[in-house]
């Protein structure tokens, strides 16, 4: 259930989850730090959102943990900040908001993620996500 109170639903081991319209005005609020844990790749093909910070969790080829991880997460979010995390649909950025909140951070995952979950042909930004909802991207 989500609160009207704090615009969040609560979840375990985390903060909690946020819809992309909620986590988009945090940011331009400067209540959050939007952290992007797409891979690199993905960033680069798929679009991005201007003035994220970029810290893949997991790299491509072979979604090898970042190692760095932990030290980039430090230094983008300020101490007693907050993390709104975005990966692709919303799965990868649980786990990242977990290891944030292990580091002291408050951390939200950011509900369907960048681009959402797929149609039902496969396809994906055509049933939720940051770029579905009209917020900010680009794509190189």
């Amino acid at each position: 259930m989500r609160s009207q109170d704090t615009g969040f639903t609560p979840a375990d081991g985390y903060a909690g989850d946020v819809t992309p319209t909620q986590a988009a005005q945090w940011v331009a609020d400067g209540r959050a730090v939007l952290v992007d844990v797409r891979s690199d790749a993905e960033r680069e093909w798929v679009g991005y959102v201007p003035g994220a910070v970029p810290l893949a969790w997991k790299q491509w080829p072979g979604m090898a943990m970042n190692p760095g991880f932990d030290e980039g997460l430090r230094a983008a979010v300020p101490a007693g900040g907050k993390a709104v995390l975005l990966c692709r649909s919303g799965v990868r950025s649980i786990a990242a908001a977990k290891r944030a909140t292990e580091l002291g951070i408050e951390a939200y995952n950011i509900l369907e993620g960048f681009e959402g979950n797929p149609d039902a042909q496969g396809h994906r930004g055509r049933t939720g996500g940051w770029r579905f909802h009209g917020l900010p991207w680009r794509q190189n």
